[in-house]
């Protein structure tokens, strides 16, 4: 899927898009498990170290690549990067790209256009899942107005609202629906910028809620997002039915979606496969460091359920989870995080001490979530984030029992 995409896009010149086709060739459909060795580029690619070293510099730069995790030093273990996919999506070019001039865009296929529609006469797709979930963030006031220039006294949004800023919001919406791949983004952009400004708000915050009454009403085709902008599909939704007890469906690194990944991980350890015997023969001849195979062999199982959040935390778009109320509940205790803050760096400091995963890239997101300090906690930052911990796990025992937080 990706590779298809990336051949269709303009990255800054050949050995760019070259790389970037074998590196989504190495990657699964979501853009991760990318760690090929730069050798092995450089021959595939035919092109020199130093340029396939250039260009992966420059797509982590770009934020079209994350660095998992750097290269060791060991042989055989290289830098994993994975996909930024809505970066890479929404990627375009500048004269600055690569050293080789980028074809022509006169007749060719840009970014910022795409093919014709390939869905059927009614504009439908099929659609193998069935459940949809929520974007990390939902579209608000500021995000469908960011780089809106002040206008005059009187201005109203509809004059204010700057195309760069309908093309932002644009693109989250197009992206969160479930057939984009196969979709025609001229004909949705077409529609969607047809819109006033309260239309496209409320195609966005509903279409989410449009996605999942229109699948598990036993259809099999769901609607092309172009049509659903022309259509005002949107205000045919009924009112959607939430149980008052049942779980909370709640967005990566949300409130309560920390509290369940804290509680899980508060569970014991799950037991450990066996090395492959090749890894084994590996470790015996000195080729591997036993220690640290161990630990990512815990990282990779130790904690399951919560690598499958951290995994689907990390899909395009993310996916949340539904979190049981009385979990949910606990959460209300977290306050906000600053990403790569000292409190930040000391729950991953924990973390480690404990073998246990520590959070996904939370992407642009500043603040992550995890239970307050409490008052008359030590001085000593890691002291008072292990005291937070405790009494999270008090709470974490009352209310789901002891045989859930170890």
């Amino acid at each position: 899927m990706i590779m298809s995409r990336v051949f269709r896009m303009n990255l800054g010149g050949c050995n760019r898009k070259l790389l970037a086709v074998r590196l989504a060739d190495f990657a699964d459909d979501e853009g991760r498990g990318i760690y090929p060795g730069v050798a092995r580029l450089a021959a595939e690619t035919e092109l020199s170290e130093r340029t396939i070293q250039r260009i992966l510099r420059d797509f982590v730069e770009d934020g079209i690549l994350m660095v998992v995790k750097e290269a060791s030093g060991r042989p055989g273990q290289t830098t994993r990067y994975d996909f930024d996919l809505a970066t890479l999506f929404s990627y375009v070019a500048t004269p600055t790209g690569d050293s080789v001039s980028p074809v022509g865009t006169a007749r060719g296929v840009t970014n910022e256009t795409e093919t014709g529609d390939t869905d059927d006469r009614d504009g439908c797709h099929g659609v193998t899942r069935t459940v949809i979930e929520p974007l990390v963030e939902p579209l608000s006031e500021r995000d469908a107005r960011e780089g809106v220039r002040e206008g005059e006294e009187g201005q109203t949004a509809e004059q204010a609202e700057s195309p760069a800023a309908i093309e932002r919001a644009f693109r989250k919406f197009f992206f969160g629906w479930k057939t984009s791949i196969s979709d025609s983004e001229i004909d949705a952009r077409k529609e969607w910028f047809s819109l006033p400004t309260s239309d496209r708000t409320d195609a966005f915050d509903r279409s989410a809620d449009y996605q999942e009454q229109a699948l598990t009403t036993g259809r099999k085709y769901l609607c092309s997002a172009a049509k659903y902008l022309r259509e005002r599909r949107w205000t045919k939704l009924a009112a959607p039915k939430r149980a008052e007890d049942g779980p909370v469906p709640s967005k990566p690194f949300s409130r309560p979606w920390c509290a369940l990944r804290l509680v899980e991980l508060l569970k014991p350890m799950a037991n450990l496969p066996a090395f492959p015997p090749f890894v084994r023969k590996m470790i015996e001849d000195g080729r591997l460091d036993a220690e640290a195979q161990q630990r990512d062999r815990i990282a990779q199982h130790g904690w399951p359920a919560v690598n499958e959040l951290h995994a689907r935390a990390s899909n395009f778009p993310p996916k949340g989870s539904l979190v049981p109320p009385d979990v949910a509940a606990i959460a209300d205790g977290f306050t906000g995080i600053k990403v790569g803050g000292s409190v930040y760096e000391a729950w991953r400091r924990l973390h480690e001490a404990r073998q246990w995963p520590f959070l996904p890239n939370p992407g642009k997101l500043e603040y992550v979530q995890f239970p307050a300090i409490p008052d008359g906690s030590p001085d000593d930052i890691d002291e008072a984030v292990a005291a937070a911990l405790n009494a999270f796990e008090r709470s974490a025992r009352g209310v789901r029992g002891d045989e859930h937080a170890a």
